[in-house]
């Protein structure tokens, strides 16, 4: 396992830099590209050659990825054009907010959609089994920003339960139990908004892989043998049918992390998919080009992750 790691993370290293190359390309493509800041009917045309020179934009294209390749390296992005700080402060700010809300949503995803999909399954053809096949279409139907609109709606506008914002009422002063509470109140909607839209769709998957498993032979015995419904589920059918479920995860990783920027949009939650929005209105592209490096390498990383839950989950499974 761990040459298979070691492997696969150096076979990484081309991707993200064949990525890089395209992202950089195509930032450049986009209309105006980066120099689309020297449109500033207040600077003269020196100050437009100097600012030029500053951020390398003389440079062949080539030359300016080389650059470019070499202070990322380093963990050097550039400066944001519109607030002159380093990039990766400005995405520090921002990080661990999205970290936050996407851990709690990607969680409570998998426990429902594991939970769901079981008891669909077992009580395949029952009115339970139904009526969470309703809701699951109706959750993959649903686009996530309306589903944010509607939530907002019904809980904070007209049930007053929640806050319609993503963050902090500022000048509120708490301690820390009520900080704490506070805090849980703002992000409750917009991570329930991203779990259920995923949940409906993971639900389904792990529905059909349980269907799959409880009719194996194997389990026709334990069940012949008198083993008690939960532990048959649990232990014999959970491991083998939450396989599949990993590899929709995987792939549906870059999904779940572009629902989490539509709904910080909605939410006006202060993460990393509320600064993507922001820089693509601004333009601000030294900030974009990072942050799509930076939702690459997550994604690289996850399906790692996804290859090495196999063999925990499925002992047959070995890496050479």
């Amino acid at each position: 396992m761990g040459r298979y790691i070691i492997r696969r993370l150096l076979q990484a290293i081309p991707l993200l830099l064949l990525l890089s190359i395209f992202m950089f390309a195509l930032i450049h493509l986009l209309p105006g590209g980066p120099e689309a800041i020297l449109v500033n009917p207040n600077m003269d045309a020196e100050g437009r050659k100097a600012l030029r020179a500053s951020l390398g934009l003389d440079d062949p294209l080539p030359i300016q990825y080389l650059k470019w390749l070499a202070n990322a390296v380093r963990g050097d992005f550039g400066f944001s054009f519109f607030t002159n700080q380093p990039v990766s402060t400005v995405i520090a700010e921002r990080f661990p907010p999205t970290i936050e809300l996407f851990l709690l949503a990607l969680l409570l995803s998998l426990i429902l959609a594991i939970v769901l999909g079981t008891i669909s399954a077992y009580r395949q053809g029952r009115f339970i089994d139904y009526a969470i096949t309703t809701v699951a279409y109706f959750g993959i139907s649903m686009p996530i920003f309306l589903l944010g609109l509607l939530m907002q709606e019904i809980f904070s506008r007209r049930l007053q339960w929640l806050p319609p914002s993503g963050i902090t009422t500022a000048g509120m002063s708490y301690d820390a139990f009520n900080g704490f509470l506070d805090h849980m109140l703002h992000v409750a909607m917009p991570m329930l908004v991203l779990a259920i839209t995923f949940t409906a769709r993971w639900s389904r998957y792990m529905r059909s892989s349980m269907l799959d498993v409880i009719k194996q032979d194997y389990m026709r015995t334990a069940r012949a043998k008198g083993l008690a419904t939960t532990p048959l589920l649990v232990r014999h059918a959970l491991r083998n049918a939450v396989i599949p479920l990993i590899t929709v995860v995987a792939i549906d990783f870059g999904s779940v992390a572009g629902g989490a920027t539509i709904t910080e949009g909605v939410f006006a939650w202060p993460g990393m998919g509320q600064l993507f929005l922001r820089s693509l209105d601004q333009r601000d592209f030294p900030v974009l080009l990072a942050i799509l490096m930076l939702s690459a390498f997550f994604v690289i990383l996850s399906n790692l992750l996804a290859d090495i839950l196999y063999a925990i989950m499925d002992p047959r499974i070995r890496y050479s």
